[in-house]
């Protein structure tokens, strides 16, 4: 059970996390960063990070994109991932060892106010992170506050209007009807993605760019069932909320399963947004 909080008490970074802490939500989590991997490395190629160079993964998770950074700044490079959980922590440093990945350290904080040296890194990055926070902008800040004058911060963040799933089915239509409930109740922005370039302006950031993309998850993807998944990491909150009951959760998660195994369900779970901007150089004297 999460711990009580008062009205005036800020809410801890774990707190904010709608999806929870669960095995299943971190195994979630390190699927994740499989089925992200290429929208992630089209995301850094968009930016000029280069062998040598220093960046931040920000809500990293058990695995994040940090083996993809380290790959981007070897040789003598250092990346640096960072999440407020401390079981993530534990299975992030785990995953590096594995890999050998020698230039990556895994630091537990906050990433509203991670307490790092300002100006650290050539590049801030933060993946599915925005989403799930009440004040997106606060993060922001602290990511362009960590990055280097003329350093680069950027995010990948979905954007769940479009969820399509075709034939329409009642019990996909419903559940994510009680996704978007019981997930925006912290304050969190499901259609975050589309704001993106918004709040990079707004950040002080320039060469800002955007990219949309949308991904027909074809049966076997595992990102195919992508919200009944999630829905599964909501249950508590949903039934604390009275939503709904287990049983009508568990009829949901095997209708919608059912349909989305038939092989001519097509399915766009959303879109995912994909933006970077530099931070401006320091003036000169």
């Amino acid at each position: 059970m999460r711990r009580a909080m008062t009205a005036t008490a800020r809410p801890s970074a774990t707190d904010v996390y709608a999806l929870g802490r669960d095995a299943g939500e971190s195994a979630r989590l390190q699927r994740q960063s499989e089925e992200l991997g290429p929208d992630s490395a089209a995301l850094l190629d968009r930016v000029d990070l280069s062998p040598g160079q220093d960046a931040i993964d920000l809500g990293c998770g058990p695995r994040g994109i940090l083996d993809l950074l380290a790959e981007r700044v070897a040789p003598g490079g250092r990346v640096v991932g960072l999440d407020a959980d401390p079981g993530h922590v534990a299975m992030a440093r785990e995953f590096t060892a594995q890999r050998g990945l020698g230039s990556v350290q895994i630091v537990m904080a906050d990433a509203r106010r991670t307490g790092l040296p300002s100006g650290s890194f050539d590049l801030v990055h933060a993946r599915t992170l925005l989403v799930n926070v009440p004040e997106p902008a606060e993060v922001l800040a602290e990511m362009v506050r960590l990055a280097k004058p003329g350093g680069w911060v950027a995010s990948l963040e979905p954007d769940v209007e479009i969820a399509l799933c075709y034939p329409a089915n009642p019990a996909y239509t419903r559940m994510w009807e009680l996704f978007r409930d019981a997930f925006s109740r912290h304050g969190a922005d499901l259609l975050i993605g589309r704001r993106l370039a918004e709040l990079y302006r707004q950040a002080g950031l320039h060469d800002i760019g955007i990219e949309a993309r949308a991904r027909v998850c074809k049966p076997g993807d595992s990102r195919r069932t992508i919200g009944p998944d999630l829905i599964r990491s909501l249950h508590p909150m949903i039934i604390s909320l009275g939503l709904a009951d287990q049983g009508e959760l568990d009829a949901l998660d095997r209708a919608v399963r059912s349909h989305l195994a038939d092989p001519h369900t097509l399915v766009v779970p959303h879109l995912s947004f994909l933006a970077w901007g530099r931070k401006p150089e320091a003036l000169k004297p």
